[in-house]
């Protein structure tokens, strides 16, 4: 049976998350409950092996708007963000890193420019008006800056800062451009992207309050090279999956 649609989901991936997904949740709570309207949270556990899914069951006894999406085995954060925002039946779908490293309350901007007639709205570090009020390591960010240069020149021209764990959906874009997604790991931001341009689907990006938290899952080593290596490779695939008459 569908959930009832609500008016605002909220997707958070989880993998090895018991230290900081609870904070997160009671801060999530604290926001939704008062801002009035329908909502839900879903948390995709991607294959934890702390007790990420046991903490979130006993959360969820008591708050009915907290559903879990159990993966077996670790699958990819776009995996993970891929079963979220399609399970979830928001009119606006938002996920969001679950150490909250842009803090919840800064959904409003998002939305207000997808009330503007944007299908996606991203949050941004890149940006005048960004507020990074704690840097991440220099080695990464020189990472995140050069994967982003080398994207803008290949795929997504125009874009500052595409990997920011702080995207916001309609329903429609949402279905459109995770349903045929193929990036399992952490480049699928840029995928998802590419695929809504190619279906014309208006990308705003918002400037956002920014801090960086300990315990990053990318490692830039690892993670990095899959990253660059799913970039060479992104346009083909999108364009093979391009569809005539689907743009917005």
């Amino acid at each position: 049976m569908a959930a009832e649609q609500v008016a605002v989901s909220l997707v958070l991936p989880a993998f090895n998350e018991l230290t900081r997904l609870p904070p997160s949740l009671e801060k999530i709570r604290a926001h939704m409950d008062g801002d009035g309207r329908s909502y839900e949270v879903l948390v995709v556990d991607d294959g934890s092996q702390d007790g990420t899914g046991q903490v979130v069951e006993t959360v969820r006894r008591s708050w009915p708007q907290l559903r879990l999406i159990v993966f077996a085995h670790n699958r990819g954060k776009g995996a993970a963000v891929r079963a979220g925002m399609l399970g979830a039946s928001g009119q606006l779908r938002l996920f969001s890193d679950a150490d909250l490293s842009t803090p919840i309350a800064e959904m409003g901007k998002l939305e207000r420019a997808i009330g503007e007639g944007a299908g996606v709205a991203i949050g941004s570090r890149a940006l005048p008006g960004s507020q990074v009020e704690l840097h991440q390591p220099l080695y990464r960010e020189l990472m995140g800056k050069t994967y982003n240069q080398a994207l803008r020149r290949m795929a997504l021209p125009g874009l500052r800062d595409t990997q920011c764990g702080f995207k916001m959906f309609t329903a429609a874009a949402a279905v459109s451009c995770f349903t045929p997604l193929r990036t399992p790991g952490f480049g699928f931001d840029a995928e998802v992207l590419l695929r809504a341009r190619r279906q014309q689907f208006l990308i705003a990006e918002i400037p956002v309050v920014w801090r960086n938290a300990e315990g990053t899952r990318v490692s830039s080593v690892r993670d990095g090279g899959r990253m660059l290596a799913d970039l060479v490779r992104l346009r083909r695939l999108v364009g093979a999956d391009d569809r005539p008459g689907r743009g917005r």
